[in-house]
């Protein structure tokens, strides 16, 4: 049995389509990343999963239940982890997870215990009597992750964990999620960071403007741009202009920036370094590197989607990538 099916799931809201005709399976115990950038219809479909919202047209399954026939049952069996948290910071860390326990209906005899070891587990037991308020940005999603499991729930969501959290934080709370996968828990990820994805995932998901561009392994989706040939240039004045002229060379096929650094798709690597160089030289930008590359899950976004991704560190939907059309 699956965790997690849709079919044809949808959500408008007036003229526009958020979330559009999704087919989704989740296996259990399955990591799965969905990956777009904001805006692309991600949190919506989580709110539509968990029954905050109805769909505009579709169906959904968890845990074996059809959400519109059972929401409460599926509710029962989730847990979700918005993107702010929804704990309550004049309360104690171990005050809040026995509210969560009290809520979700666990007797009585169990919340104590269930919370003490939630606290153990996530590394908060010499923070239990801390007001949430006063815990550090990791410690916080590390106990609302926490709250979210009071329950023992089958599916667990996840909305953005890592935004706004230190290198450190992201880090201790990526370790957090791929323990959580590991003793067998379903983990539905949504993430505008392709790195997380590529780290923790078991699939990804690719979507964008609400609809489903691509789905499978992080290795089967690099595998897709094995066939083309990459370049990564070190440019200290990279720029939008240096993009463009590098595209109308007639071997680069598309060309992306991250930061000082350009990366290239060209007909081959000889072919290529040379166009760069030609540009480059005539436009007076010095080279400070370059190397062939083996691809990675950003270089698949990329193609799949002609998406740049800086957009994607930006948080931004509506710009588009330097691809050839």
């Amino acid at each position: 049995m699956t965790a997690i099916e849709t079919r044809d799931l949808t959500r408008y809201y007036g003229d526009l389509c958020a979330v559009d005709h999704l087919d989704l399976t989740v296996e259990r115990g399955e990591l799965y990343a969905f990956l777009g950038p904001n805006g692309a219809g991600k949190t919506t479909t989580i709110r539509m999963l968990t029954g905050l919202i109805r769909p505009s047209e579709g169906q959904a399954w968890l845990d074996g239940l059809d959400l519109a026939v059972d929401p409460l049952g599926v509710k029962a069996r989730v847990g979700v982890v918005p993107q702010r948290s929804n704990l309550y910071g004049e309360l104690s860390a171990r005050d809040n997870l026995l509210f969560m326990a009290k809520l979700y209906g666990l007797p009585r005899r169990e919340r104590r215990g269930r919370t003490d070891k939630l606290l153990d587990e996530f590394g908060l037991g010499d923070r239990a009597d801390t007001p949430f308020a006063a815990l550090s940005g990791g410690m916080k999603r590390r106990l609302t992750i926490a709250a979210a499991l009071v329950h023992r729930p089958a599916i667990l969501f996840l909305d953005e964990p890592t935004t706004g959290l230190d290198v450190q934080a992201s880090r201790g709370l990526r370790h957090v999620i791929a323990d959580l996968r590991s003793q067998g828990v379903t983990v539905f990820l949504t993430t505008h960071l392709i790195h997380e994805a590529e780290l923790l995932a078991d699939r990804v998901a690719i979507v964008v403007r609400g609809q489903l561009v691509a789905v499978d392994t992080p290795a089967a989706l690099r595998q897709r741009c094995q066939s083309e040939t990459l370049l990564e240039l070190d440019v200290p004045t990279a720029d939008q202009a240096l993009l463009a002229a590098l595209q109308e060379s007639a071997v680069i096929q598309r060309a992306t920036r991250s930061g000082e650094q350009i990366t290239l798709v060209a007909d081959s690597v000889e072919s290529g370094l040379k166009a760069a160089l030609d540009v480059m030289e005539a436009r007076g930008v010095a080279l400070r590197g370059a190397r062939s590359v083996t691809p990675t899950l950003e270089d698949a976004f990329v193609q799949l989607t002609n998406l740049d991704p800086e957009t994607m560190r930006n948080g931004m939907s509506n710009n588009q990538g330097g691809g050839k059309a």
